[in-house]
This record gives structure tokens, C-alpha cells and sequence, in this order.
């Protein structure tokens, strides 16, 4: 397991090159990505909706509650990316897709 240091300097690497990608993300879509106290949140206007990406230290996990599901990522050093067991995406990736269920449209980060 990592230590509380190596996850936060992880964390925070995975959520400030995610931010990056959603706002280069804003010109072909229809949200608002915006860091609140250390969550990234995804706002939609059309279909009405909100994503959050929140690190979880005591865990070392990173949640991301979306469809009004809550995902979580843990990392992995092979990939070094926080991974989503269910489907060996990577946080970016499952965003993308979740985002893309949203919007009914593709979406790339």
C-alpha cells in the first residue's frame, strides 16, 4: 500500500492532468469541470448532471460518484494510473466513458 505521501503526489498528479484534459475537453462538449477543495467536479447542463472525483487518503483510493454510482480507483504501479478493477480502465478513461453515457455523445480526454 502506498504511504499517505506517495498517494497524495500520485493523487494529485492523476487529478491535475484530468482537470487539463476536461478543460481542453470543453470546446467540442457541454460541462463545467472545476476543482473544489481538492475534488474535481463535472458539471452538466444538458442532460442535467454532476460528476465528482474525490481522492480518499485513509484508503488510498480515488472515488469518482457518477450516475449515481460511486466508483473506486486504486492505484496501480505497473500502470502507474489509479485503475478501476471492474474494467482495468484508468481514471481518465472511465471518466471519458462515463461521460460519453452522459452526454450520448463520444468523448475523449
Amino acid at each position: 500500500m502506498l504511504d499517505e505521501h506517495e498517494f497524495r503526489r500520485h493523487c494529485d498528479e492523476a487529478l491535475d492532468d484530468l482537470f487539463k484534459a476536461l478543460n481542453r475537453a470543453t470546446a467540442a462538449h457541454d460541462f463545467d469541470p472545476d476543482m473544489v477543495s481538492g475534488a474535481l467536479q463535472i458539471a452538466f447542463d444538458e442532460p442535467p448532471g454532476k460528476f465528482v472525483v474525490s481522492p480518499q487518503t485513509p484508503v488510498r483510493q480515488v472515488w469518482v460518484s457518477a450516475h449515481s454510482r460511486s466508483f473506486k480507483l486504486d492505484w496501480d504501479a505497473a500502470r502507474q494510473a489509479f485503475v478501476l478493477a471492474d474494467t482495468g480502465q484508468t481514471l481518465k478513461e472511465m471518466i471519458g466513458a462515463a461521460m460519453a453515457t452522459h452526454l450520448g455523445e463520444p468523448v475523449t480526454l
